[in-house]
């Protein structure tokens, strides 16, 4: 319930305070006043945007606060717990608008968005302005009116649940299968060129190794006899450099104790000798194992052209870049085995979330297929409560395919004048009908749904009289489990009210400002007779208020 508004520079609003009872709270005055800015102050802590146009002095903020009682409302504590807000008795909510368009918006003094802004005050207040009736000819929101009669709010959660994670599954199967389409159209290309490499089977570094081995076999002739002269300068010549430096070690070694010098001389002696040995043997081995093979030349080149061939092929330049393309050909090939496995278990999980939703979109249409009739019969019971006694509402429920909503088309059908044909509202309801129409709907989904608050502003568009009177009634009955804030123009709802606000325009200074107050039961019934007859009041408009007033 909301149990106080303070609004300071909003429009042509100085600063206004107002303590709403809990029951019907009627607010009038003269066509101009300021009452539908109240309800664009009230807009703002319900989280529309804000706009600096607003602002009254442009040297302050501009300042909206609402005060709510929110103790026995379990999805509004629910909402302060999830978002870390602090949970007390009663909820205040506040808005500012500075000067330079920044807009903050505070829950218990803590800085809140206005999504969560928002989605706090759908919990709170159901606020139906003049153009809200245009919403009625929507699809969502006469859904919306069957499912919150059939009350299967979790149920319903649970679908939209399950048809989220189906409708998102599909999509992955639909790029599954397209990249499965792709994978098929490259298949042959890449098995192939797979193939290829595989058959050529390379090794790490095989290539440049090769290179090398080919370099030696074409120089081997020229090696071998370098190498041959080598070994026989150093071992089998005439004089060859080994025995050189055995005979000058021999002829050294019987004086090595006359010298100190001579012992370390002759040490190195010995090493370069035993060093020159070991070359000589080194360099024989290796001439034995140099020749020259004409067939492993051509073996060599061979391997090398089909080598080359393929890194001109693929553009790349080594041995190991091949290899590395032959392991991703394969994994490429590979993958268009695995996809299949992959689409077989999303097509079973898909298969399983189809069925879930379908079985529990059954029950959402039965559930709402249960409450038409009834909800048919309230509604035109009411509508002939308020005037419309040739009206009849008619709700048509069409199977389609699963949506996020279910299985249901639901169309508000009406028929005006007994014609028995029925057409969609939104095509066939005046102004004036609409207005009513809404106002019996409301009435009958506000006592399925926990809303303590409910705000009309002019509801009453386009009706009078009789009709006037009983949409009063219909809006004092629905006072009986939550509070009611109604702007009108009609006697009739002003007479019923518990509390009765006028707004009204005064001078202060060179500006005209909005203004608001409480009236007594005296005033009252002077201002409902002035609506009655205009601004100096009969003394039957008078007595006709003070009916009003006192029943």
């Amino acid at each position: 319930m909301l149990r106080q508004l303070h609004i300071s520079n909003y429009a042509i609003i100085d600063e206004i305070n107002i303590e709403f009872s809990s029951k019907l709270n009627v607010i009038t005055g003269e066509t101009g006043a300021g009452k539908s800015i109240l309800m664009g102050a009230l807009s703002l802590i319900l989280g529309d945007r804000a706009d600096t146009s607003v602002l009254l002095n442009r040297e302050k903020k501009c300042f909206v606060e609402g005060t709510f009682v929110v103790d026995t409302k379990k999805e509004v504590k629910k909402f302060l717990s999830e978002n870390d807000l602090d949970s007390e008795a009663e909820l205040v909510i506040r808005r500012e608008i500075a000067a330079n368009g920044k807009s903050r918006a505070f829950v218990n003094d803590t800085p809140v968005n206005l999504d969560q802004l928002r989605v706090l005050s759908n919990l709170l207040v159901d606020l139906h302005q003049q153009f809200d009736t245009l919403e009625l000819g929507k699809s969502d929101f006469q859904q919306d009116v069957l499912d919150a009669l059939a009350a299967h709010n979790e149920l319903l959660n649970e679908y939209k649940s399950a048809f989220s994670k189906l409708s998102s599954i599909k999509k992955e199967l639909a790029e599954l299968d397209d990249k499965k389409l792709q994978f098929t159209k490259e298949f042959d290309y890449n098995k192939f060129l797979f193939d290829e490499l595989e058959e050529a089977g390379f090794k790490n570094n095989e290539l440049e190794d090769l290179e090398n081995e080919l370099k030696l076999l074409n120089n081997s002739e020229g090696i071998k006899n370098a190498l041959t002269k080598v070994y026989a300068d150093l071992k089998e010549g005439e004089q060859p450099v080994v025995q050189q430096l055995k005979i000058a070690l021999n002829q050294l070694q019987s004086f090595s104790t006359y010298h100190p010098q001579l012992p370390e001389l002759l040490k190195r002696l010995q090493s370069a000798q035993i060093e020159l040995q070991d070359i000589a043997d080194e360099t024989e081995q290796i001439s034995d194992h140099v020749n020259y093979d004409p067939q492993k030349i051509e073996e060599i080149s061979a391997r090398i052209s089909v080598g080359y061939k393929l890194l001109k092929k693929h553009g790349v330049k080594t041995t190991n870049e091949i290899i590395d393309l032959q392991n991703k050909l394969e994994e490429k090939l590979q993958s268009v085995l695995n996809i299949d496995d992959t689409i077989a278990a999303k097509e079973k999980e898909a298969n399983k979330l189809l069925q879930e939703a379908t079985q529990q979109a059954a029950k959402i249409s039965k559930n709402r297929l249960t409450q038409i009739k009834p909800f048919e019969e309230k509604v035109n019971k009411l509508l002939a409560q308020v005037g419309m006694p040739n009206a009849k509402l008619k709700v048509q429920l069409q199977q389609i395919e699963l949506s996020d909503s279910g299985i249901d088309k639901i169309e508000f059908l009406f028929d005006a004048n007994k014609s028995n044909r029925f057409e969609p509202i939104r095509k066939v309801a005046s102004g004036g009908e609409l207005s009513r129409l809404m106002l019996c709907i409301k009435s009958l989904v506000a006592q399925s749904i926990d809303l303590a608050t409910l705000i009309f502003d002019e509801i009453d568009t386009g009706i009078s009289g009789e009709a006037a009177k009983q949409v009063g009634i219909i809006l004092k009955n629905l006072t009986q489990n939550r509070q009611v804030i109604c702007i009108t123009h009609q006697p009739q709802i002003a007479g019923k009210a518990d509390a009765h606000y006028f707004v009204y325009k005064e001078i202060k200074g060179d500006a005209v400002k909005t203004n608001i107050r409480l009236l007594d039961k005296d005033e009252r019934i002077t201002a409902i007779a002035r609506m009655l007859s205009g601004e100096k009041p009969t003394a039957a408009a008078l007595e006709n208020a003070r009916e009003m007033v006192m029943n």
